[in-house]
């Protein structure tokens, strides 16, 4: 009898384990964002305007350690963002662009860079505070002609971030 207490209370516990870890709070989520406007480089492998692979069912992904300088976060399944000649399409702009940042999962932010050819043009101060479901900044360029914006938006407790590239022709 003993025995067969034992086995009910360990089957018992076996079957219980998942309902238990289900119902545990979780930890801290995990943030996704990108450019939706003027379309990034993810933008439009979203919606097809740009033939690419796996980052068109998931735009939002493209994160990695702080401080890259790379439009795929240097993750090799979405390297096809860095390549500067797969067609791109470059929305016509003045100096001036508004940036609007779609979350799909948001998180704590310490700030948002933007980049022209590797020279910081903007930052903004995100407090520490959980964004809006959309995020938007006014930066101005700095330049015309063709030009490609590095924008990064910094988690502000974790050591990740997440990149986004968009291609401009300034006039």
């Amino acid at each position: 009898m003993k025995i067969g207490r034992r086995v009910t209370a360990a089957m018992a516990g076996v079957l219980a384990a998942p309902l238990i870890v289900v119902a545990l709070p979780s930890g801290t989520a995990f943030a996704h964002g990108y450019i939706n406007s003027p379309p990034s480089r993810q933008a439009q492998c979203a919606s097809g305007t740009v033939a690419c692979g796996n980052i068109k069912y998931e735009p939002q992904s493209v994160e990695g350690p702080k401080g890259l300088q790379s439009c795929h976060a240097n993750l090799s399944q979405f390297s096809e963002l860095s390549n500067d000649s797969k067609g791109w399409r470059a929305t016509s702009t003045g100096r001036t662009v508004k940036f609007n940042w779609t979350f799909t999962a948001r998180h704590k932010t310490r700030d948002y860079d933007y980049y022209v050819d590797g020279r910081k043009v903007a930052n903004f101060d995100g407090k520490n505070q959980l964004p809006g479901s959309v995020v938007s900044h006014d930066v101005n360029v700095g330049k015309s002609g063709r030009v490609k914006v590095l924008a990064v938006w910094n988690i502000a407790d974790t050591a990740m971030a997440f990149y986004s590239c968009v291609d401009l022709q300034v006039s």
